[in-house]
């Protein structure tokens, strides 16, 4: 929501910004159209008002602010891109590998931190997403 209402210079009406989540989601049928919509008006509308970070009032929502740390929250990849948590994933499997190979210990646990940190992160942005 806060990236349509960016590129709206700040205001839409909720029927668009439904009709935008329900699009990046992927469907567009009514009903799933529905549950964006009450997710919206149940959850994140009243939260982000208590935040003061949008206003909404007679069906028009307005961005106040932008949180200064909301891409801590966010991982914006479009669709053939690779995520970041994915491309640590897949070095730190290189550097785990390469590890094996020259039997250095080290550069095993070194990988092995990395590789759960980096998979732990990639579960919890595919969980947002």
């Amino acid at each position: 929501m806060i990236e349509f209402l960016q590129n709206r210079e700040g205001r839409a009406e909720l029927r668009e910004v439904v009709d935008f989540i329900a699009e990046k989601e992927g469907a567009t049928d009514r009903k799933h159209r529905k549950s964006v919509y009450v997710s919206l008006v149940q959850t994140h509308i009243p939260r982000l008002q208590r935040e003061g970070v949008i206003s909404f009032d007679r069906g028009t929502v307005t961005l106040l602010r932008i949180p200064d740390d909301v891409t801590v929250y966010m991982e914006v990849v479009k669709r053939n891109d690779i995520s970041w948590s994915a491309f640590y994933t897949g070095t730190s499997l290189i550097f785990l590998l390469t590890g094996f190979y020259l039997g250095n210990v080290h550069l095993i646990f070194a990988s092995l931190v990395y590789l759960i940190i980096s998979f732990v992160h990639h579960r919890r942005v595919r969980r947002l997403v």
